[in-house]
């Protein structure tokens, strides 16, 4: 098969939709021909702000997969011409004027090509732009568009949750509609989907996977000789986009509490951070009981699991939460709150705690009581563990997309049997 998959951004930019998509093209590439279609951003930012990290524009083979960088379009006074621009009523003008997309002229035009596929992959929303150009190119060929989309759900409790009626508008559900297969990674998601009006028949209930090889193995007293740790402080960490999105504001707010109260206990952050953060983070009265790593390489992301003794992600953003496995897979027991599809993934009081989205409160108590009960945290941690090695193996769920693949395009196994996973998915 010839496979063109389209994502907002590619590795060496962080992400989880961007990491996934990196796995499932090398996957792909030791049997097809596969093609990424992606932007040069390098940061998130980098869709809207000239002053953003990019990459250099043009096709490079990344382990055996052609990866096309189209230069991104910005221009002054974008965001407020956008915003005016989308409110003409058609769906698909709506996709691509939000104002958070990764325009791309180039990548549009590039559509055109007279270059042959068998089917076009694409992800996520909200960056609908590359989306909608793989519609086109798969429109034009008339071959199987297939879409990821990673909704995210936000506060199941809250009817106007504004995230999820950000992610289910009537823009994106028409572009849910024109997919032939829709993958989902939870039971809420494919719910949402169902609710929007795609047929149950076109819907793929996939789910995440973990590489433990990828993620474990790290040097516990390394990790806390280098951020100043005691041996014997208990250590709660957080991976992520710094930001209110994903739950980091909440989580210093929390934290304060529960330091007010007496509670003893470091906070890590970890990964790159966003300006909301930046501005929280400024004025915080309890800086000197925080680390923030920054951007962590392979070895140091083993290290920071293999050193803390809890995770959090309060996030109101995620669509699965792939940092939750890793937790696992190193025995690391979770707390998050209840929203998107975190929810479906922890199973509260087996392998961590969910708490009511927003709620600084019982954030503070679950943490808390997480901090004081190391019993509880290593049997919630080893429950996780063992869910790792049975639930959720990447060899499982990339051969679900491969058996989709060979159904939509009508092509028969290529694969020979044994072939190892992690050689060809290995990390960055």
């Amino acid at each position: 098969m010839k496979i063109a998959h389209f994502v907002q951004r590619y590795p060496p930019a962080l992400g989880g939709s961007e990491a996934y998509f990196q796995r499932l093209s090398r996957y792909f590439a030791d049997s097809h021909s596969v093609d990424v279609w992606t932007t040069t951003a390098l940061d998130l930012e980098a869709f809207w702000s000239c002053n953003a990290r990019e990459l250099a524009p043009g096709t490079e083979n990344n382990h055996g997969v052609q990866v096309r960088r189209f230069p991104l379009s910005r221009w002054l006074l974008r965001r407020y011409l956008l915003k005016a621009a989308s409110f003409l009523p058609e769906r698909t003008w709506q996709c691509l004027t939000l104002p958070c997309n990764p325009i791309s002229f180039g990548m549009w035009k590039a559509t055109s090509t007279t270059e042959r596929f068998d089917l076009v992959h694409a992800t996520a929303l909200p960056y609908a732009w590359p989306i909608v150009c793989a519609r086109r190119l798969a429109r034009r060929q008339r071959i199987p568009f297939l879409l990821t989309p990673f909704l995210h759900l936000g506060d199941p409790d809250n009817a106007s949750d504004r995230t999820r009626r950000s992610y289910t508008s009537p823009a994106f559900a028409s572009l849910l509609r024109s997919a032939d297969r829709i993958f989902v990674q939870t039971p809420s998601e494919r719910d949402a989907v169902l609710a929007l009006g795609v047929p149950e028949t076109r819907i793929i209930l996939q789910g995440l996977g973990v590489e433990p090889a990828e993620c474990t193995g790290g040097d516990r007293q390394r990790f806390r000789k280098d951020w100043k740790l005691s041996p014997h402080e208990v250590v709660l960490g957080h991976l992520a986009n710094l930001s209110y999105e994903k739950g980091t504001i909440d989580l210093l707010q929390a934290s304060a509490k529960a330091w007010g109260r007496g509670a003893q206990f470091r906070l890590i952050l970890a990964g790159p951070s966003m300006p909301n953060f930046r501005r929280f983070f400024a004025d915080f009265e309890f800086k000197e009981r925080v680390q923030l790593t920054g951007v962590l390489s392979d070895q140091q992301k083993r290290d920071f699991f293999a050193g803390i003794d809890l995770f959090a992600l309060p996030s109101r953003s995620d669509s699965f939460g792939l940092v939750l496995l890793e937790a696992w897979a190193n025995g690391v027991p979770n707390i998050a709150y209840r929203a998107g599809g975190i929810a479906d993934v922890i199973q509260h009081e087996r392998d961590g705690l969910l708490v009511k989205c927003g709620d600084i409160e019982a954030l503070d108590e679950g943490m808390t009581r997480l901090v004081n009960d190391a019993d509880l945290r290593r049997r919630f941690g080893e429950y996780g563990r063992e869910r790792v090695q049975r639930d959720f193996r990447w060899a499982d769920k990339l051969a679900r997309v491969e058996q989709v693949y060979e159904e939509v395009s009508g092509r028969s196994p290529q694969r020979q049997q044994g072939r190892s996973l992690a050689g060809a998915a290995g990390s960055g």
